[in-house]
């Protein structure tokens, strides 16, 4: 009997699989670093108060600059899910979320990888590839649910291709599900008519081709309307990307070398291997790639969905349109599912406490005297989400889409030491207390020479100052 090639005996097939689909998930997803942003609390606080008043809030309940003017809380549901996993485990329960996340998304990718590659070079080369890239934005906020349903979505649109017709219309409550827990949906809605375009172009049946895909089209316009906050929903991921402090947040500003040097490492390789192995793609996948490429390089934010999106598409592109022998056995798949049961389950059951930093100051805000927690504070942008956690009402936090332009930038000037900016906020909320991060020099420098102001608390993450 001939021995099978050691690349495809079953052990050394599994092996990529597990590291790459359980493995590498399990270790990111549960690096504190998940939690190194301030947007998570407020995240984790909107769930909580969802879950425990049945509804959800249609005015703002957390800030006293704020509170009772319009919001549109549209990333709920992934706030109900890790409210929920907080309340279960703490951030442990957070992490274990994330964690299946991130296998669900390195699963999918994996599998469909693997009908055209080898399993070494679908389950570690492209998953830590993509894993890398993800890594600047890996972190325990809504946008990190979407990324597994991003792939699936796309999955769904190119089996409906290789079957030459469009996707069932069932899998258009995709999108329901995705505009309940992220912005992102709207770019879905791009790969599908992408795809459709494809369709028209390729098909021999032009006018069946434009018929089903419509009908497709349609069903998706419908599915994004069946959500908890109705047309404002639907409509504020396109209202939100006009807001003009948008290059005050650091996601939002253009890719940097400085800042991801790994993207752009990762995109030196790919032009490599589009010039060494001359991959074939439909031109419109090709502009996909290309329009993805291009948001990544204008905002930092979209590289998690370009290198998704790459790694979903080009494995075909790179096998030249020609499948490899595919394994009918499920054995892989179901190991795969039972073994992140597994892992996610030991995730919970591990205790998790985030360190104290610049996103998580626990101990500095634990160290405020009683009587001040309830008064009127200016507080460091980062720090109004674990200030809404705590129980204290911030000056401002992480959701500037609803504070406006006008607050926002008005805030930016306090925190870079205006000073006639800072009294006219001091007398306009009657603002008792300050907390901010070491980092913000000018404005702690400003604060030590204004006569009525006297530092209280300080630690290695930030000072307390108090008004006399």
């Amino acid at each position: 009997m001939t021995e099978a090639p050691a690349a495809e005996r079953p052990a050394s097939s599994l092996l990529p699989m597990l590291v790459g689909v359980l493995l590498l998930p399990a270790a990111l997803g549960s690096s504190w670093t998940i939690f190194n942003d301030g947007d998570v609390s407020w995240h984790i606080a909107t769930g909580r108060w969802i879950l425990e008043h049945g509804r959800l809030p249609t005015t703002d309940p957390f800030s006293f600059t704020w509170v009772g003017k319009a919001w549109v809380p549209i990333e709920w549901l992934a706030e109900v899910l890790y409210a929920s996993a907080y309340r279960l485990a703490g951030y442990a329960g957070v992490s274990a979320i994330v964690t299946a996340a991130l296998m669900a998304l390195n699963g999918i990718v994996y599998f469909n990888a693997r009908r055209w590659m080898p399993p070494l070079i679908a389950g570690v080369a492209l998953l830590v590839v993509m894993d890398v890239v993800l890594i600047p934005m890996l972190l325990a906020r809504p946008h990190l649910l979407a990324w597994p349903l991003m792939a699936l979505w796309i999955w769904l649109m190119m089996r409906a291709r290789e079957k030459d017709r469009a996707p069932p219309l069932p899998a258009a409550l995709l999108i329901t599900l995705w505009a309940n827990l992220h912005g992102s949906f709207v770019f879905g809605l791009a790969i599908a008519a992408a795809f459709g375009l494809e369709a028209l172009i390729s098909s021999d049946d032009r006018v069946r081709a434009f018929r089903q895909w419509l009908i497709f089209g349609l069903a998706c316009a419908v599915a994004v309307c069946i959500n908890a906050n109705g047309i404002e929903g639907a409509l504020h991921p396109l209202t939100f990307t006009g807001l003009e402090m948008l290059p005050m947040i650091n996601e939002w500003k253009p890719s940097s070398v400085r800042v991801t040097p790994f993207y752009f490492v990762t995109l030196a390789i790919l032009l490599a291997l589009l010039v060494w192995k001359r991959p074939r793609l439909h031109p419109v996948r090709w502009f996909l790639i290309a329009t993805f490429l291009a948001a990544a390089l204008y905002q930092a934010r979209h590289q998690s969905m370009f290198i998704i999106v790459a790694a979903m598409i080009m494995p075909e592109g790179f096998a030249r349109g020609r499948d490899r022998p595919a394994d009918s056995s499920r054995i892989p798949m179901l190991i795969a599912v039972a073994g992140a049961v597994l892992l996610v389950g030991v995730r919970l059951a591990m205790p998790l406490v985030p360190p104290e930093n610049e996103t998580n100051p626990w101990k500095l805000i634990a160290s405020v005297p009683p009587e001040l927690r309830s008064q009127p504070v200016l507080n460091d942008y980062s720090f109004g989400g674990p200030l809404i956690l705590a129980g204290i009402r911030p000056f401002v936090d992480g959701r500037g889409d609803m504070y406006g332009d006008r607050f926002v930038l008005g805030y930016g000037e306090i925190i870079r030491g205006n000073h006639k900016a800072f009294d006219t906020a001091v007398s306009q909320w009657n603002i008792r207390w300050v907390i901010v991060p070491h980092r913000e020099r000018k404005f702690i420098s400003m604060l030590r020479r204004t006569p009525g102001w006297r530092q209280i608390r300080q630690n290695e993450v930030g000072v307390v100052f108090a008004r006399s």
